[in-house]
């Protein structure tokens, strides 16, 4: 077994690897970029190098600088995560031709499952369903329009090296292709170093189904049931679970086997993905279709551990010191339900904008130990416990900072349940429990999911995100009960407030009761609050509710007919409460107080329509017009780069450009003005 294990890759995947390295008595070693000199993944590790700046492609990309920080610090093994090293057959070859193990599959199989072209190839040749498309390398726009007419729209446009949900483009006509053809290469050209573009038809009402591989250098291959990885935004996963609600045992066979079939005929060994395209129309089961095969360790390999009882890491590590699998196909567990979210540093309540900044405030959920639900023997060690769990892998801790070189991702939230339903009830409370503060997160939009009833109901497709919130994100809805289960919340800390008030010293006179009756404004409705030592009521009903709430705190415990946790922090005039996938906004006044609000002045926003303003920290790619030129509402007009993705802005209204203030190449600041209009 090895001694020392280098971990090329930073956030949580390095902390998630370290965990079970040192769980084997394999010392650590962690790499890093000046961005992450204080990070969690480099105080974990035994030793530590320096890789260079903080952009990827000058330190964590360079794989020259990899291999020799495993040479300084005496490393006999290197895991590269879900780093794109390891994609690179070439990384792979110089790991052996240095005396270093590579964690993953051999160079081989990397080689040729790493170009998406090639891949579909062999795919097909070895007998595995595969998406009509034309695989050919593409010149110009002006042929990528031509393909795209021959197979027929809607079709998706990939780069050849990519992934993560970078490089892809869906058009639904001609001018999709000549606005996305370009920066699917360019994007391509930046993540990758590869700027080809395959087209492919897209198929409609589409789920996303994975194969999770294991194989052995010993020729045993076996895989470990399937993931659903359906709810995207942007090609990129937000929700994943395993098993999935549209897979039939039989589906399932099919499935695995040519998964296994396609990693046999490249010679794959160690962890692995075959990534399909389902049509959720067809019934049968059969109209399934090789998407990619990614030969590296998933974002979302814990909803397959939670089912498995297995250890993904350490079957890597062990498979790569050569050691057998130890186990068949007929012995691969089906325990339970798990379904993993992906918490972003991203605002949904501005169209998912990438976010930065510093976490102010970092309380995940009390995690379930990984070291006692995961073997790699399938024993039970506690996987067969009927009790739902909850697991978080993360690689940030409370005062660190979400920078714009890296991916948005903050942590996944893993939930084990007996049952779907109990999988995703843990999931809705998991997030309540969930604090963060700084950059704007989506835990409010990924609670929502969870309690939507199409999800719930396992009708799932790749457009879910898009079809469910055309309009954008603008909170979940919260019911009649919720509402008034929030006035009284907001009346009760009220209450206590008040009660505090009074009880300071050195105040003159006597010292005056905290009032009992309230009016709690939330959702556009007044409520009439009495708080009292017999409990309270809200519009003359008392509630059976059992509260505690001291002045400072961050939560609430709410217990009645149903379990709230409720994050709950000081407003003007009240207090901000979040729940169930919202924040509420509750004015709390007392019922004497309450008449004279009406009297208020609302204040009123400027109006920045004329103002060109970049939504979030970026490079600016591209700018598309210039000073006197006239544009029309909805008219691309740059396009800004962020957290490795780019994005379009557009024009608010129809006018004529008055000044410019950025140019192409600029770094720009959220809010900072690029143009305005007359």
């Amino acid at each position: 077994m090895f001694k020392k294990i280098l971990v090329a890759n930073r956030g949580e995947i390095a902390c998630r690897v370290m965990r079970t390295a040192k769980a084997m008595g394999i010392k650590t070693v962690a790499v890093y970029s000046d961005a992450d000199v204080r990070s969690p993944h480099v105080l974990m590790a035994d030793e530590s190098v320096r890789l260079g700046p903080a952009p990827a492609a000058e330190s964590y990309l360079k794989a020259e600088l990899i291999l020799l920080a495993a040479k300084e610090t005496g490393a006999d093994c290197i895991h590269p995560g879900y780093g794109f090293l390891s994609e690179r057959e070439s990384f792979a070859r110089a790991c052996a031709e240095a005396g270093i193990a590579f964690v993953g599959p051999p160079p081989a199989a990397i080689a040729a499952m790493g170009d998406k072209i090639e891949s579909k190839k062999l795919a097909k040749a070895a007998g595995v369903n595969v998406v009509p498309g034309y695989l050919g390398e593409i010149a110009d726009t002006d042929e990528a329009v031509r393909i795209a007419g021959d197979i027929g729209y809607p079709v998706m446009m990939k780069a050849s090296a990519g992934g993560g949900g970078k490089g892809m483009r869906l058009a639904y006509s001609e001018q999709d292709v000549r606005e996305g053809f370009e920066a699917t290469k360019r994007e391509g050209l930046a993540s990758f170093g590869d700027d080809r573009v395959f087209i492919e038809k897209f198929i409609e009402s589409p789920r996303h189904i994975e194969i999770q591989l294991i194989g052995d250098q010993h020729g045993n291959i076996v895989y470990l049931n399937e993931r659903e990885c359906s709810i995207q935004r942007r090609h990129q996963k937000v929700v994943e679970e395993a098993p999935s609600p549209f897979v039939t045992p039989k589906m399932r066979k099919a499935m695995g086997e040519q998964a296994v079939a396609l990693a046999r005929a490249v010679g794959y060994y160690s962890a692995g993905t075959v990534e399909l395209i389902v049509s959720g129309a067809d019934t049968t089961g059969e109209g399934f279709y090789f998407l990619e095969m990614n030969t590296r360790l998933q974002v979302e390999h814990p909803v397959t551990e939670e089912i498995t009882g297995l250890d993904l890491v350490e079957l890597m590590i062990r498979v790569a010191a050569g050691e057998p699998l130890g186990f068949a196909q007929d012995a691969v567990k089906l325990n339970g339900w798990s379904i993993e979210n992906r918490v972003y540093a991203e605002d949904p309540y501005r169209g998912f904008l990438p976010s930065i900044g510093r976490l102010v405030r970092y309380n995940p959920p009390l995690p379930f130990a990984l070291s006692e639900n995961a073997s790699t023997s399938l024993s039970t060690n506690g996987v067969d416990s009927a009790e739902p769990r909850v697991r978080v892998d993360d690689g940030v801790r409370e005062g660190g900072e979400v920078s714009m070189f890296y991916d948005p991702m903050i942590a996944k939230l893993i939930t084990w349940a007996p049952t779907r339903e109990g999988a995703v009830a843990a999931q809705i409370a998991a997030l309540d429990a969930f604090e963060l503060e700084g950059p704007g997160n989506n835990i409010d939009f990924l609670s929502a999911i969870m309690q939507h009833p199409r999800f719930q109901s396992g009708a799932l497709t790749t457009g879910f995100i898009a079809e469910e919130y055309p309009d954008g994100f603008h909170g979940a809805p919260a019911d009649a009960v919720l509402l008034t289960t929030l006035a009284a919340v907001a009346a009760f800390a009220a209450t206590a407030e008040a009660d505090r008030a009074r009880r300071i010293d050195g105040q003159l006179g006597r010292r005056l009761r905290p009032p009992a009756d309230w009016v709690v404004t939330i959702g556009g409705t007044d409520h009439d609050v009495r708080v009292s030592t017999d409990g309270i009521s809200v519009d003359g009903v008392e509630l059976d509710l059992s509260l505690e709430y001291t002045p400072g705190d961050r939560m609430v415990m709410a217990e009645g007919d149903e379990h709230l946790t409720i994050r709950i922090a000081r407003a003007r005039a009240g207090f901000r409460l979040t729940t169930r996938g919202a924040s509420h906004v509750a004015r709390v006044l007392p019922a004497r107080v309450a008449p004279y609000a009406a009297h208020l002045i609302e204040k009123v926003a400027p109006d920045l329509s004329k103002f060109l303003i970049c939504p979030m920290p970026g490079l600016l790619v591209r700018l598309d017009v210039a000073a006197g030129d006239r544009v029309e509402a909805g008219q691309a007009l740059a396009v800004v780069e962020a957290m490795k993705m780019e994005n379009i802005l557009r024009a608010e209204k129809t006018g004529v450009v008055k000044s410019v203030s950025a140019a192409a190449g600029d770094s720009l600041a959220v809010d900072q003005v690029i143009l305005e209009l007359e």
